[in-house]
């Protein structure tokens, strides 16, 4: 009889980059990379863990970033969370593709590309089984989608944010440009804030704070990375 790891957490919401999607081209498309992520995800599933998604739309369109171009922020924003749509369904059809059943679910309708955004809904989709992908953001402009990441987390009753990133943790500054810079393997959301990590943006840390819901920041890349954070083994660095 083959023994079942114990998971520590049994429903998760998994923040990913839309940059990650792009793999090294930075722009569009990577399907190598988003296959390899969409195995990560199938396995976190058959585990027996629950898994809500959201994705950024950064390899498509950044809203904040047009808006510096002289475009109106409010379109920007918009246009931002179009992108993410696009990031979802490119996701769900690898996923489906891996045998792995999906459902995306939009903060602004769009029935004939996927589902409304409905509370009830989507945490029926998640008891049976389905990962559900959250699309567009908080449906709102001003708010990344790492705040509509842990706003969903918290109206899915997720155990725990993932924030899948490039980089193994939490650091005390930019590791790519500060060698020496220190990993945390635990923080609070206190210092966080305190010290100005880039972890999430404020408004977003505030919200996990406030209400107790664990962080943990780790390398989507490495093998079996997200698989071990939710079986509670020691990975990236936690935030609580």
């Amino acid at each position: 009889m083959v023994r079942v790891p114990k998971l520590t957490y049994r429903r998760i919401l998994l923040k990913l980059s839309g940059e990650a999607l792009a793999g090294a081209g930075g722009h569009g498309f990577d399907f190598q990379t988003i296959t390899g992520y969409a195995r990560a995800i199938k396995e976190v599933v058959e585990s027996g863990a629950q898994v809500g998604l959201v994705i950024g739309g950064g390899n498509i369109v950044r809203g904040s970033q047009i808006s510096r171009m002289g475009v109106d922020r409010v379109s920007a924003d918009y246009m931002g969370m179009l992108g993410t749509v696009i990031n979802a369904l490119a996701f769900q059809e690898i996923l489906e593709r891996e045998g792995v059943d999906t459902r995306v679910m939009t903060a602004i309708r769009m029935e004939e590309l996927a589902e409304p955004y409905i509370r009830r809904r989507a945490l029926r989709h998640l008891e049976k089984g389905r990962v559900v992908i959250f699309a567009a953001g908080t449906g709102n402009p001003y708010f990344s989608t790492d705040t509509a990441a842990v706003l969903r987390g918290i109206q899915m009753k997720a155990d725990v944010i993932i924030k899948a990133t490039s980089v193994d943790g939490v650091y005390s500054a930019d590791p790519k440009t500060t060698p020496n810079a220190r990993r945390f393997q635990r923080i609070s959301y206190r210092n966080v804030m305190q010290k100005e990590l880039q972890v999430m943006d404020q408004t977003a840390v505030t919200l996990c704070k406030e209400n107790n819901i664990p962080l943990i920041v780790l390398d989507i890349n490495a093998p079996q990375s997200v698989l071990k954070a939710v079986r509670g083994e020691r990975v990236g660095t936690l935030v609580s």
